[in-house]
């Protein structure tokens, strides 16, 4: 599944790109997620709760930082699994300054889901996705509140 999309952020791009490279507000602000601990360098383990349809359960992955160029561009590579499957995406996010005070996030990616959680269809998928996406943005914008 092919993920694309833009988002303003009422953020400079250096705070835009230093709070999305902050474990501490990432778990605050990715739906579900229950905690990012540090494993190495620009790596974490992660555990998350995912709900989809009638389908729930825990994952337990990585989230790794690559090809950083702060404060322009970054990519996510994350992956995981549960007793419901599993998840493996990979994401390039691109921040240009879009005003005085305001950061457009540019995002690009594709993420593959397989076992039971595959089984709720594609659409709900994609629609899923893109709630989570929003949801992330909103809260990065409530928790990035005193950073401006």
């Amino acid at each position: 599944m092919k993920i694309a999309g833009t988002q303003t952020l009422p953020l400079s791009r250096e705070c835009a790109y230093r709070a999305m490279q902050n474990p501490d507000v990432l778990v605050q602000c990715m739906p579900g997620c229950e905690s990012l601990e540090a494993t190495g360098a620009q790596e974490y383990a992660m555990k998350m709760k995912m709900a989809l349809a009638a389908i729930s359960g825990q994952f337990q992955g990585k989230v790794k930082i690559a090809d950083a160029a702060p404060p322009e561009r970054f990519k996510l590579i994350v992956e995981g699994t549960g007793k419901i499957g599993f998840m493996k995406g990979e994401g390039a996010l691109e921040l240009t300054e879009a005003g005085e005070a305001s950061t457009q996030v540019t995002y690009e990616g594709d993420v593959q889901v397989g076992g039971t959680i595959a089984a709720v269809g594609q659409r709900l998928i994609d629609t899923t996705a893109k709630m989570m996406i929003r949801k992330f943005f909103d809260k990065l914008v409530e928790v990035t509140a005193g950073m401006r």
